[in-house]
Parts: structure tokens; sequence; C-alpha cells
């Protein structure tokens, strides 16, 4: 996140100006006040650059991060992980001398992942690699069986909704950019249970792999069938993808003990750097 702020202050900076944002909602007029306000800031945020990249703080961000990953691991909302990940950044927040280092209450979303277990069937046993996606709904305790049908878009999908009736949608869509393929992670349940669909599995919303599952949100919409949902590997989704172009029969099972429960309490993490020439602004 650094890195990118950094790279946004590098690429915009020279070219914009503009009066101060004060704490008291006196906001400027004028775009081109923010604009003349900001090229102000060119050679500080050059300093900066410059002390991240080459100086003393070369690498920092990176081995915080890597610390914070390594230490506190997966933080999913609602996690003990998540609570052990505010307790570490509120005290390294502190021990930088931050100010007005505080935790604000607020309420978090509680889902668990659970026991996950996909294996292909048919036309061979291979073990799929598989992460559920957020808020996705549990199989039956028994598991679903069933046979699966590949689509490499919506629009495919819509087109073939008579063969994805009880069966395990399988997206394989190609990475275009992540703002826009993105929305088969989000949408993909909701439009294979508008089909009749058992299932879907989607494809790592990435643009590299290694066997690797790539997880995130889902959304379910009202008034359509909750559907279990996970995402798999652009590996396993190609090759399942061209199974079926051969006509190959595939068939899958599925199971997954995912649960949500009512929201949690937790904190937003909230510390300040505040200006020593105009400590009254933003």
């Amino acid at each position: 996140m650094k890195c990118l702020l950094l790279i946004f202050f590098m690429i915009f900076l020279p070219r914009f100006s503009g009066k101060s944002l004060n704490r008291d909602s006196n906001y400027p007029k004028t775009f081109e006040d923010i604009k003349k306000e900001i090229a102000g800031y060119s050679n500080i945020a050059k300093a900066i650059i410059d002390l991240a990249v080459h100086g003393k703080a070369q690498n920092r961000s990176y081995e915080r991060l890597a610390v914070f990953a390594d230490t506190i691991g997966p933080r999913l909302s609602g996690s003990k992980n998540l609570d052990a990940a505010i307790k570490y950044m509120f005290s390294a927040l502190q021990e930088d001398r931050l100010e007005n280092v505080h935790l604000e209450p607020v309420q978090v979303p509680h889902w668990e992942r659970g026991e996950e277990f996909a294996m292909m069937l048919e036309p061979r046993n291979h073990s799929i690699a598989i992460l559920g996606l957020g808020s996705s709904v549990a199989t039956p305790p028994e598991g679903i069986m069933a046979e699966v049908i590949v689509v490499a878009s919506f629009d495919e999908l819509h087109r073939r909704a008579q063969e994805a009736k009880g069966k395990i949608v399988v997206y394989n869509q190609p990475f275009i950019t992540y703002g826009e393929t993105v929305r088969y992670r989000s949408q993909g349940a909701v439009e294979a249970a508008k089909v009749g669909a058992v299932a879907s599995l989607i494809r790592s919303i990435a643009s590299f792999s290694i066997h690797s599952p790539h997880t995130g949100w889902q959304n379910y919409q009202s008034g359509v069938p909750q559907i279990p949902t996970a995402c798999i590997s652009i590996e396993d989704a190609e090759m399942m993808s061209r199974m079926s172009l051969r006509d190959t029969k595939i068939v899958m099972y599925l199971k997954m003990s995912a649960k949500t429960y009512p929201d949690s309490n937790s904190f937003n993490t909230v510390a300040e750097i505040v200006g020593s020439k105009y400590p009254e602004q933003v």
C-alpha cells in the first residue's frame, strides 16, 4: 500500500496545486485550488520517495509486512487472527509514536470456512485445490456429487442453461483485469443458481497461479437459491476446460462446512501524523 501511495505521489504531485484542507471544513471551492496546494508538496514527496527507495527506509515496508504476515497470518473478519492483528498494529503504531492512536468499536461479519474438500472422480481421481468464497453456504453434510459443466462466461452459461441444471458450474473465465473479471467471483454463484446449478467453482481471479486458489468475498441475491461456491486454481480450471472441449464427462465430489455467525465485535485501528507546520490541517 505504501508503495502504491508513493507511486501516486511520483506521478501526480508535479501536476497539481491548491489551498489546504482545514479541519474546520472550509474546503476549497475549486479543483484548481486543490491542484495548486498538492503541487507545493512535490519536493517533500520526492524526499520521502528517495528515503523509501534509496535511503534508510529501503525495504522497511516489505520487511514489516513480512513480519506481520508471518506472525499473524490470515485475518478473516471476525476471527481470532484479526483480533491479534489489531493488537499488533495498535502496539506498533504507538511504538512508532504516531499521534491519536486509538481503537473505534465496530461490528464485522463473522464467517468461517470450515472443512473443505473437492475431488474429481471422472475421468480420473484428482484432488482439486479449493478455497471457499466468503459468505458461502455449506454443502449438505454428505457433500455433493454431480457432473461438471465448464463455461467461459456468463453469456455461455445462459446459452447452456438447460445443460447446467443439477450440475456444478465451473467458470474458466479469461483474466482481463481484476476489476472486470472479479464479477465472476462476486456474482458467479447467483448466476449459476438461476439456471439450477447445485454449486459453482470460480477460476481464481488472477493473472498467474502456482496451483494456488485466490479467494475473496461473494454476494448472494435475494430470491435466488444460495448454493455452495469456492475458487479453484487456474491450472485445474484450464484442465477441466480442455476435458470439456473434448466432450469428456467430468464428475466431481464437493464438501464444504462453511458457516455464518452473528456479526462480531471488532475495532477500526486509527492513528494520525499531526503536521508540525499546519497542525490544524487534515
